[in-house]
């Protein structure tokens, strides 16, 4: 299990009860008696609308439902959010959050547009995916002691840089030079393809780069991994350590996306699509998909989701103010 959530128990004592999700006739008859929307808070094509359209798509399976999935990029997601924040709670406006809009951005923008801990309600979490750590092939570093060893040399001297302020890249950039006691040049782009242009022509150093971002390059063997951010090593890069295993114990930031509701959402509502997202994400087509994307299904109780929201903001709270992070 690699998420925290999930290393303190708190999901894996949900997965297997069906009884808590079973709804009576009368409100599974009362919804859904039109299509659901499903609000991605980010462009088409990049990870969060992959894993919003294969939930959509299973959920005509499961629960017979259909589930159109709309894009609402825009303020590191803060848009899509808003949206459903704003929307009547009555279950056919629903959102895909991630840690940026639901965990990291409130620390972030001193005039967030919504309360995600009281405008919205959470369903279940729904993937996670770690960063690795990546240089060039021809860096200077075997290994991150050695990439920590120069950083702490050289102060402010290494180029660090990450595809969106905000964004866990950025901000595990920000944890690790906080642990590791170093300072390194951080470097703002616009997505991560530019971001790896530059590693490679040795503008930047390193880059905390999405697996999927860095498949091709990593594949090739342009670029090395040094670490990944999760708790426990990748299933599909297992010679990768862990940065906490490498001297930083505690140290884990992982993207993590999972649905949300309008507050005030009826609970026989929220129930009745959790017990339909669980089902999804035991489909073994779905994990296929996830683990292509470098990510793992999750899956958690309304409860359980809002405990982990809940400290993930204390989390992210206290990294954007140990780092003194600032978004322009």
């Amino acid at each position: 299990m690699n998420i925290t959530l999930r290393r303190r128990g708190l999901l894996g004592a949900g997965l297997g009860l069906a009884a808590p999700f079973l709804v009576g006739r009368a409100s599974a008859a009362a919804w859904p008696l039109r299509p659901i929307r499903l609000i991605v808070p980010y462009p088409p094509a990049g990870g969060t609308d992959v894993i919003s359209r294969e939930v959509a798509h299973r959920l005509a399976e499961v629960a017979g439902w259909t589930v159109v999935a709309e894009n609402r990029p825009g303020a590191g997601g803060n848009v899509g959010l808003d949206l459903v924040a704003k929307s009547q709670p009555d279950g056919y406006t629903i959102g895909m959050g991630q840690t940026a809009n639901l965990a990291i951005n409130p620390s972030l923008y001193p005039s967030m547009p919504f309360d995600p801990l009281r405008d919205l309600s959470p369903v279940s979490t729904v993937a996670q995916q770690p960063n690795l750590l990546v240089v060039r092939k021809d860096a200077p570093w075997k290994d991150l002691d050695a990439l920590v060893a120069d950083a702490r040399k050289q102060p402010g001297v290494l180029n660090v840089g990450h595809s969106g302020a905000g964004t866990t890249g950025h901000l595990s950039g920000e944890m690790f030079a906080v642990q590791a006691g170093i300072e390194m040049v951080v470097v703002p782009y616009v997505g991560a393809a530019p971001v790896l242009t530059d590693l490679l022509a040795g503008r930047i150093d390193l880059f905390f780069a999405n697996p999927l971002a860095a498949r091709g390059v990593l594949e090739s063997g342009a670029v090395r991994a040094l670490a990944v951010t999760s708790p426990q090593r990748m299933k599909a890069m297992p010679e990768v350590p862990t940065v906490a295993e490498l001297g930083f114990p505690g140290y884990e930031a992982v993207n993590w996306t999972g649905v949300v509701v309008p507050a005030g959402t009826p609970p026989e509502t929220i129930l009745a699509l959790n017990k339909a997202i669980r089902q999804v994400l035991r489909h073994p087509t779905v994990a296929t998909k996830l683990a292509a994307e470098g990510s793992e299904p999750l899956g958690s109780t309304p409860e359980e989701f809002a405990t982990f929201l809940h400290a993930e903001n204390a989390k992210w709270g206290r990294v954007v103010k140990e780092a003194r992070v600032v978004v322009n």
